[in-house]
């Protein structure tokens, strides 16, 4: 009876993750979709119709990379997770949140040529989306307890660390000269681009230990 009962427990843990996942999934979907919508076809038929677009387009190629290192990210956070709780629920709903504001601020920068204002408030999109993924990182930390797989993998987390104090100084930045908050958001994308393999090297080290097992 209590093998059963583990059992159950075990694959109740895993259809939460299978459902967090899915769910994150389609809305990471459909944010890029909705930013991708965001490109307007030009009137004319010429190349140079092409030109006003320019700044739409960097913008979108820039939130693209932004939302895929999320997707990337997440993905790999949850294979160490086997029991999803609450907490992780409403916290990953709270990431989510920011997320989908992504394409409403790609979208205003974009089509007022990166402009002080616009460029500030994506700043602050992007900080509070960082504030809320380690929140749910914290979150899963915390319910996995002091053996936590996640944090063996993060350890110091510096460029976990690093991204929110860029970004505060971006925001500010944006206002007296603006390129030098864009260079800043290129320069984060540029440090998270870099593949991070710190929870793979964990879970194969864990899982060469007979300590975990993964659902793929």
């Amino acid at each position: 009876m209590e093998d059963r009962e583990e059992r159950c427990g075990r694959t109740e843990g895993h259809m939460g993750k299978n459902r967090l996942e899915a769910f994150s999934d389609g809305v990471i979907a459909i944010i890029i979709t909705i930013m991708v919508l965001e490109l307007k076809v030009p009137r004319g038929d010429t190349f140079a119709a092409l030109l006003p677009l320019i700044p739409t387009f960097l913008c979108y190629v820039l939130s693209f990379v932004y939302v895929g290192i999320y997707w990337n990210n997440h993905h790999h956070m949850l294979h160490t997770v086997q029991r999803v709780s609450g907490g992780m629920l409403w916290a990953n709903q709270h990431l989510l949140f920011w997320l989908s504001l992504i394409p409403f601020v790609t979208g205003w920068m974009g089509e007022n040529h990166f402009a002080p204002a616009p460029t500030a408030l994506y700043g602050v999109v992007l900080l509070m989306a960082a504030i809320a993924y380690w929140m749910l990182q914290r979150t899963i930390m915390n319910a996995q307890g002091p053996d936590s797989l996640l944090k063996a993998a993060v350890g110091r987390d510096l460029k976990g660390k690093l991204s929110p104090v860029l970004y505060l100084l971006a925001i500010p930045s944006a206002f007296l000269a603006q390129w030098i908050a864009d260079a800043i958001y290129v320069l984060v994308a540029l440090i998270w681009l870099v593949p991070d393999q710190r929870i793979e090297r964990v879970l194969v080290g864990r899982k060469q230990r007979g300590g975990i097992t993964s659902d793929g």
